[in-house]
């Protein structure tokens, strides 16, 4: 509710830290995903400054602000120069990898006009925002499989996916869910042999996997550099480590780019020009991650690359000699995940959120069982030990407890059950029948909610997990 009168700032401050006494932390390197932490404070203090420098700046005009122009000059240029573009490289600078692989998909789109229903092949392992481009942007997904032991795709797969209404064929480096890397090379190749786009989805590994093969990990060829690829996005707010709001997509050729661009002079208004998705927007990130690019320089990302290899290989092996429990695959960034033959992963998370450290849980999908995913930062390596300890003692005491229980006939209930027909009031006391508080505070525990998802077809899923949105905000 909107206040009678004005208060102050001091007195602001103290309620947003009322309002955040739940929170996961985000320094600190106890909670593994959502956040990237250098574990160096004056680069985040650099970064804010400059972030509140340019918060009122807006881009939607480049002509009234030519400092944000500059700055996404510099940006754009620093990430092709390491992601084998030279410094007339084409870019946008975008909010997220969301963000970015939606002007990807759109600029494929409206490059290569089909017949059809345009289609784009991507792997089961790609990251969701392909499927929310294509839901937004009228395309058609073609999902391929991996293959089973390395969860890299199939590029046999893919070349029987193409189609002639084809305009997109989607690699990953890495993909998310078990950080491995797709074989760029050989799919890009077969892309191109049939004439289609080729775009690289690096928001994760983008930034990171450059300063890793310094490091000396073996990286295998990703980027703009292999024949074949058209474009690849990057996430500067992951291992750039900027505040969030930050990320890059490259072109092959400024044509590319210009087909991700939108126009509109049907009105009687002012100009109408965009490189993103969004008009107006605060050049605060871009400031922030233009001053945290220039605080750590190219010393600071090999220091943070070398640390983050180091701790990454030391997690993998220790999770791997922990009684049950198996990495799935052969990490080749900062990625690992973990599955249980005895042991119930998800309420693992559960014992090791009650010890202040979240893992985050991974639902099954096309034959990859429910898993835990890491993501190895610049601060990890410090309490590496630490967390082979939490998780170790986390899986003897998932072990002890047992799987999480879902009420019998609960999953073909909700399979079968027509949410459009039940309000959020009703939804959420179904949710309470099992144990679910969805309004209460704290960290909850998720073991059954997961477990229950995880006995859900996809489609299902997703509509539960709309509500489960809907019932939190209303």
């Amino acid at each position: 509710m909107l206040p009678e009168n004005g208060r102050s700032a001091d007195d602001l401050l103290a309620e947003i830290a009322q309002l955040k006494q739940h929170d996961l932390p985000v320094r600190g390197g106890k909670v593994t995903a959502y956040v990237y932490d250098t574990g160096r404070p004056e680069v985040g203090d650099a970064a804010a400054r400059a972030y509140f420098e340019m918060l009122e700046v807006n881009t939607l005009d480049p002509t009234a602000f030519p400092s944000a122009v500059a700055m996404e000059r510099q940006v754009v240029g620093a990430v092709a120069g390491l992601l084998g573009g030279g410094p007339a490289t084409p870019g946008i600078f975008t909010s997220g990898g969301t963000e970015s692989i939606m002007l990807a998909v759109k600029a494929a789109r409206d490059s290569r006009p089909v017949a059809g229903r345009p289609r784009m092949v991507v792997p089961v392992t790609a990251h969701p925002a392909f499927h929310k481009a294509a839901h937004y942007l009228g395309l058609e997904v073609a999902p391929v499989p991996v293959d089973p032991a390395t969860f890299r795709v199939v590029p046999e797969a893919v070349a029987e996916a193409i189609t002639p209404d084809t305009v997109l064929v989607v690699v990953s480096a890495p993909s998310y869910p078990q950080g491995v890397i797709d074989p760029v090379a050989e799919v890009a190749a077969l892309a191109a042999a049939r004439g289609v786009l080729c775009h690289v989805d690096a928001c994760v590994g983008g930034w990171l996997l450059p300063w890793l093969a310094r490091a000396g990990a073996q990286v295998p060829p990703f980027d703009l550099s292999v024949p074949g690829v058209t474009s690849i996005s990057c996430d500067l707010h992951k291992f750039g480590y900027a505040p969030k709001g930050a990320s890059v997509v490259l072109f092959a050729d400024p044509a590319l780019r210009r087909a991700a661009y939108f126009a509109s002079a049907a009105w009687p208004g002012y100009t109408v020009i965009n490189a993103t998705v969004q008009s107006s927007k605060s050049a605060g990130p871009l400031g922030g991650a233009w001053a945290t690019l220039r605080a750590l320089g190219q010393d600071g990302y090999l220091a943070l690359a070398r640390d983050t290899l180091a701790a990454t290989r030391r997690l993998a092996e220790g999770i791997a000699a922990i009684p049950g429990l198996r990495v799935l695959g052969t990490p080749e960034s900062s990625l690992v995940a973990f599955a249980g033959d005895d042991v119930d992963v998800f309420v693992l998370a559960d014992e090791a959120r009650r010890r202040g450290w979240f893992l985050q849980p991974q639902l099954s999908y096309a034959g990859i069982p429910a898993n835990l995913h890491i993501t190895v930062t610049g601060v990890t390596l410090a309490g590496v030990d630490a967390l082979l300890e939490v998780i170790a003692v986390s899986a003897e005491a998932a072990r002890a407890a047992g799987p999480a229980q879902v009420p019998e006939g609960l999953a073909e209930l909700l399979e079968g059950l027509d949410l459009d027909s039940i309000d959020d009031a009703t939804f959420a006391e179904l949710a309470a029948s099992v144990g679910v508080d969805l309004r209460a505070e704290g960290q909850p525990r998720m073991a059954v909610v997961n477990a229950v998802l995880d006995a859900l077809p996809a489609r299902t899923r997703e509509a539960i997990l709309i509500r489960f949105l809907s019932v939190i905000y209303g």
